[in-house]
């Protein structure tokens, strides 16, 4: 068995650059390990605001815990229904995600899977070989098979999914319109507001690259390598993407993005009304790999939005993957 040293680990994860994300659908660049830590498959170019709110983090978090509580208990008794089950001649019969578990996009087309029960195998990519994907002219993360088809681009697969499993469905009402534009939001300023935010100081940085390597697929030298090398190297791209953005303070913009989508709600469950939407799906997929980290647990407790992503939970309910 070849034995890689740590060096040459870091050299093949790094590619001897820390790259920036290019704009509007260029290549990621020669790094392979950051395109997962970054946790993006496409970019965009977006200006955001920072504008502050102040709440009692106190309330929130009691009123957090309150409604989980209910939603729960509710769940419990079966007065709310998980999942949206798809007509069996709709649903497809073989599903097949490569991904990165901590890609946010990758937890998109999780989300939706998840939310229509549709059973989907995972195989899980290494981020520096690939080899899982050398099969695709495709290199990025996710792809998904189904009945084998290659679908690619985390939002076009959400797309031609919804169309597979309700062909029926009328288009172009106002409510799509809304829809479709916080889909937007979510992939064009949402997913910026998060590498500054998991990588803003080096324990942070660890705390998201322990997340990483222990979901990820790693071999045992590239694991301990990558935890700390791409915890240094995120930590000072973090820097350099706060300024791409136009990002002052991370915190804050992070907590902007929270309470926009909250208000965007404007007092309903979901954005869809009494169920959740594909934007409900998206926003709730991108934040759930961070919403246990440091990053997402600050965002719960100083937002309103930990209510909602509460019933975002129990409402998508657990993973419909097939266990390997």
């Amino acid at each position: 068995m070849r034995r890689v040293s740590g060096l040459a680990v870091i050299r093949r994860a790094l590619g001897g650059v820390v790259a920036v994300p290019s704009v509007a659908g260029n290549s990621i660049g020669r790094d392979r390990l950051l395109q997962t830590a970054y946790f993006s498959t496409t970019t965009a170019t977006t200006n955001s605001s920072t504008r502050s709110r102040l709440f009692s983090s106190k309330r929130i978090s009691v009123a957090g815990t309150v409604a989980f509580s209910v939603y729960a208990a509710s769940a419990l008794v079966g007065e709310v229904q998980a999942k949206e089950p798809v007509q069996s001649k709709y649903r497809p019969n073989d599903v097949i995600l490569y991904q990165y578990e901590a890609c946010p996009f990758c937890n998109k087309v999780k989300a939706f899977l998840d939310y229509y029960d549709i059973p989907y195998t995972i195989v899980e990519v290494n981020p520096i070989s690939k080899k899982e994907i050398k099969w695709s002219d495709y290199k990025k993360v996710p792809i998904l098979m189904v009945d084998g088809e290659q679908l690619v681009n985390s939002s076009e697969i959400i797309n031609k999914l919804k169309t597979k499993i309700q062909p029926d469905k009328a288009v172009g009402s106002v409510a799509e319109d809304e829809e479709k534009k916080w889909r937007g939001w979510v992939d064009n300023h949402l997913v910026h507001m998060l590498s500054p935010n998991i990588y803003r100081n080096t324990s942070e940085a660890i705390e998201a690259f322990d997340y990483i390597t222990t979901h990820g697929n790693f071999s045992f030298t590239e694991k301990i390598t990558a935890k700390y090398a791409g915890a240094a190297a995120m930590y000072f791209v973090s820097k350099k993407l706060k300024k791409r953005y136009n990002i002052t303070d991370e915190r804050a913009a992070l907590y902007e993005a929270a309470e926009t989508w909250v208000d965007a709600l404007n007092g309903r469950d979901f954005l869809g009304g009494a169920k959740p939407n594909l934007a409900d799906l998206a926003v709730f997929g991108v934040l759930r790999p961070i919403r246990y980290l440091k990053s997402g647990r600050d965002m719960v407790e100083h937002t309103r939005i930990g209510d909602w992503y509460s019933r975002m939970e129990i409402e998508v309910g657990p993973p419909s993957r097939i266990q390997a």
